[in-house]
């Protein structure tokens, strides 16, 4: 499956992964002058950044991916988003990493490192 493709694909099943964990989703794919966040959801009043890396069963370790040039980004483009919708920093947050993997037989499982980073 071409990288593209499958980003979108492990998107979209991040989103109903993360209903079914109990997560409310807030926005996808926000976008700022900083960057982009690919998830912002709440978790029993907790405001979380997500950061989706999707692989094939064989490919790289999705959270190695998130190092800390990746986080040190996330964190501006986080902090970005709580002004902008929140009119201050001050609110309880977390980063969290959502791997997911798609199986040889063509099915997606996920796996969810809560408080990957702090701030």
């Amino acid at each position: 499956m071409r990288s593209h493709k499958l980003g979108k694909d492990g998107e979209a099943f991040a989103l109903e992964f993360l209903a079914r964990e109990g997560y409310e989703i807030i926005e996808a794919n926000y976008r700022c002058k900083t960057g982009e966040i690919d998830l912002v959801a709440q978790d029993h009043g907790v405001v979380c950044f997500i950061e989706v890396k999707s692989r094939q069963e064989d490919g790289w370790d999705a959270f190695e991916a998130v190092d800390r040039r990746k986080q040190r980004k996330i964190r501006q483009v986080a902090l970005y988003y709580l002004l902008d919708k929140f009119h201050t920093e001050d609110v309880v947050a977390r980063f969290d990493v959502l791997g997911v993997r798609l199986t040889r037989e063509g099915a997606f499982e996920a796996e969810l490192l809560k408080d990957a980073f702090g701030i």
